[in-house]
């Protein structure tokens, strides 16, 4: 794996998407790239990715030099199948889970962190082939001018 283990798989289950799950993951992926300057973030829109979620979890100090670490990207409300992480998602549910019940919490991790074992082992990239002419079939000519000013408004 190179220096920086660029690739890694690093899903994890939590028990809910609270602003504490999500900065006690946020604080996972920074401690997995501790020389990383500025690690990039693909999230939807839930209310709990935002630095504010840091700050409230870790306090102001700590907090505010975690949320420095990242630029977050957070995808168009209506476009999140464009969200690597959605992509992930679908992966490990298909992959790891199927149609099986998990019946704790604990097993549910040991399963994804077995699924992120083998990911990693297979060096296993999203080849994703959507292009600029594909947006601008399904969107039209101006699909970037609207994403940009959708997200302008948020």
């Amino acid at each position: 794996m190179d220096p920086l283990n660029l690739g890694r798989h690093l899903t994890h289950a939590t028990e809910d998407r609270t602003r504490p799950s999500f900065a006690l993951a946020a604080d996972r992926i920074a401690r997995a790239y501790p020389r990383a300057m500025r690690i990039h973030l693909v999230l939807d829109n839930l209310n709990t990715h935002t630095p504010a979620s840091l700050i409230k979890e870790f306090g102001a100090e700590r907090g505010r030099a975690l949320a420095s670490r990242f630029a977050l990207h957070l995808t168009p409300k209506h476009a999140s199948w464009l969200n690597a992480a959605e992509t992930e998602t679908s992966l490990v549910s298909r992959e790891c889970l199927g149609r099986n019940r998990i019946p704790t919490l604990a097993e549910l991790r040991r399963r994804v962190r077995q699924w992120n074992a083998a990911a990693d082992r297979a060096r296993r990239e999203i080849n994703w082939k959507f292009t600029v002419r594909d947006a601008e079939q399904v969107f039209g000519a101006d699909w970037f001018n609207r994403i940009v000013g959708a997200l302008e408004q948020t």
